[in-house]
C-alpha cells in the first residue's frame, strides 16, 4: 500500500453517533419552523457555473472554491445558498415563493473548527421572494429567526441595520462611490477588530483619515446600547444625515419595521446596530446578523441575512425582490454541544429483537421484523444467533432501543415460539409476561406510546 497521509482536508470533519443525532434534531426543529410558515423546499446543485457566482460576494469572492474545466464548463462550489436560489428564480416562472433549503456550502476561509468555522459546512436558508408590501416579508423572516432560536432554546440578539442608511451615511460624509463597498466591508469587521484597526484598513483602501473619523463617530453610536427608537430619533435629527435622501428612506422603512416587530412580539430580540454592514455586495435594504448572548465560545454570528432586490435581475430581464436568512448549523451545534444539555433525544430504535434457541426462531424473527416495520416501527437485532440473551439485551441498550421483544422456544409446545416484551434496560426475562403472537403488534405499539 502506498505511504499516504490519511486525514480529512483542512476545514472539514467526520461526524458520527451522537453528533449526527444532535444535528438531525436541529434540522428537524428548523425545518418545522420553516414549514409552519407555509414554505416550499428546493434543492440546487452543490456546484454552479463559475460565472453565476462571480461578482456577487465583494471581497469574499476570493474564498470561492474553483473547479477545473470539466467538459468545457468552468464551475465552482457554491459559496452560499442565496445566489443559487436567485439563479433558480431567474430560470423558473416563479414570481412569489417562500422557500427553504438545507445543504452544504464551501469557502476557502481560514478554519477554526473548535468555534464552528469550517470550509465545508451546512446552511439552513429561508427566503421570501416576491413584490409585496413594504416590510411585510422582512418582519416574517425576522419572526422565523426568533422562532428558530426559541425552538433551539438559545438566547440571542438579532442585530439589524439598513443598507440605505449605511450607504447614505457614506455619501453624506464624502466617501467616493468606488470605495463604498470596500469601506462597508471594513466597517463590518468592527465586531472582530478594534476601531483603530478598522480605520487603518479604510485608509489603506484609499479613504481620507478625516472621513474615516466621521464614519467612526456614526457607526459607533450604538455601542453603548442605544435603543431602536433613540437611534431613529438621532438619524432624523442629525444635521448631516437627516438631509440625505437614502438615510431618510431607510429611516422611514425602519420606523415601519419597528411597529411590525412590536406587533409580532419580537422587538425584545432586536438591536439596531449602525456598525452592521454585511460585506456581501448583493444586499440592498434591511440587513441582520444573529449573535448568541453567551459569547464565551467566540463563535461569532450564528445566522445572518437581509434584503436583496436586484440579485435575480443579474440573471434575467426581470427583478424579483427577495429577503432571507441563513442559519449556520455548525456554529449552532458548537454551542449546543458546549452546553452539555442537548435537546432530549428519542430512542434510536423502537424494538430490538432477541432470539436464542432453534433455527425456527431466526425465521420467526425475520417475519416479526417485517411485520413491525410495515407498521412503521423501527426494528433491529443481533446478527449472531448464538449470543446469549443477556448479551443481546446489552446490545439493545447500547443501541438505544426502547423495547426488547424476546423470542424463545416454548418448552411446553415443541415447535412453537413464546414472545415476551421488556422495557430496555430491564434484563429479568423470566418475570416478563408471555404475549400471544396475534396480540404482539398491538402490545408493542401500546408500549411505545407509553415510552
Amino acid at each position: 500500500m502506498p505511504n499516504v497521509q490519511v486525514k480529512v482536508p483542512k476545514g472539514t470533519r467526520d461526524l458520527a453517533g451522537d453528533a449526527i443525532v444532535l444535528r438531525e434534531e436541529v434540522f428537524a426543529k428548523i425545518r418545522k419552523v420553516f414549514k409552519n410558515h407555509n414554505s416550499n423546499e428546493i434543492d440546487t446543485p452543490v456546484f454552479e457555473l463559475k460565472s453565476i457566482l462571480t461578482d456577487k460576494y465583494g471581497e469574499d469572492s476570493k474564498l470561492i472554491y474553483d473547479l477545473e474545466d470539466q467538459g468545457g464548463e468552468l464551475c465552482a462550489l457554491r459559496y452560499d445558498l442565496t445566489v443559487p436560489f436567485a439563479r433558480w428564480l431567474a430560470m423558473s416562472n416563479t414570481r412569489q415563493i417562500k422557500r427553504f433549503q438545507i445543504g452544504k456550502v464551501y469557502r476557502r476561509d481560514q478554519p477554526a473548527i473548535d468555534r464552528g468555522r469550517m470550509r465545508e459546512f451546512y446552511q439552513c436558508d429561508f427566503d421570501y421572494a416576491g413584490a409585496l408590501d413594504l416590510m411585510i416579508p422582512d418582519v416574517e423572516v425576522l419572526c422565523i429567526t426568533a422562532e428558530v432560536f426559541e425552538a433551539l432554546d438559545l438566547d440571542v440578539t438579532i442585530k439589524i441595520n439598513h443598507r440605505l442608511i449605511l450607504d447614505g451615511m457614506f455619501e453624506a460624509v464624502g466617501v467616493p462611490k468606488d470605495l463604498v463597498r470596500p469601506i462597508s466591508s471594513a466597517v463590518d469587521k468592527l465586531d472582530k477588530m478594534s476601531w483603530v484597526e478598522v480605520k487603518k484598513e479604510m485608509e489603506e483602501k484609499g479613504l481620507k483619515a478625516e472621513i474615516a473619523d466621521k464614519i467612526g463617530a456614526y457607526v459607533r453610536l450604538t455601542e453603548g446600547g442605544r435603543g431602536f427608537s433613540e437611534t431613529l430619533d438621532f438619524l432624523r435629527s442629525d444635521e448631516v444625515l437627516s438631509k440625505n435622501e437614502q438615510v431618510k428612506k431607510g429611516v422611514e422603512e425602519m420606523s415601519l419595521l419597528l411597529r411590525y416587530l412590536t406587533a409580532s412580539d419580537i422587538a425584545r430580540y432586536i438591536s439596531f446596530d449602525l456598525s452592521l454592514a454585511r460585506g456581501l455586495d448583493y444586499y440592498t435594504g434591511l440587513i441582520y446578523e444573529v449573535v448568541p448572548k453567551d459569547t464565551s465560545l467566540k463563535v461569532g454570528s450564528i445566522a445572518a441575512g437581509g434584503r436583496y432586490d436586484n440579485l435575480v435581475g443579474m440573471f434575467s430581464k426581470r427583478d424579483i425582490p427577495c429577503v432571507g436568512i441563513s442559519f449556520g448549523v455548525d456554529r449552532i451545534l458548537t454551542i449546543l454541544k458546549a452546553r452539555q444539555t442537548p435537546p432530549k433525544s428519542t430512542p434510536k430504535i423502537d424494538v430490538w429483537l432477541v432470539a436464542f434457541g432453534s433455527s425456527l426462531l431466526v425465521e420467526e424473527k425475520m417475519a416479526l421484523a417485517r411485520q413491525l416495520r410495515k407498521a412503521g416501527i423501527s426494528v433491529d437485532s443481533d446478527t449472531k444467533a448464538d449470543r446469549k440473551p443477556p448479551k443481546q439485551l446489552d446490545l439493545a441498550k447500547s443501541n438505544g432501543a426502547a423495547l426488547a421483544v424476546l423470542l424463545e422456544d416454548d418448552a411446553e409446545a415443541p415447535g412453537a415460539v413464546r414472545f415476551k416484551i421488556l422495557v430496555v434496560p430491564e434484563k429479568d426475562a423470566e418475570k416478563a409476561d408471555v404475549i400471544d403472537r396475534a396480540e404482539l403488534l398491538e402490545e408493542v405499539q401500546r408500549r411505545l406510546d407509553l415510552a
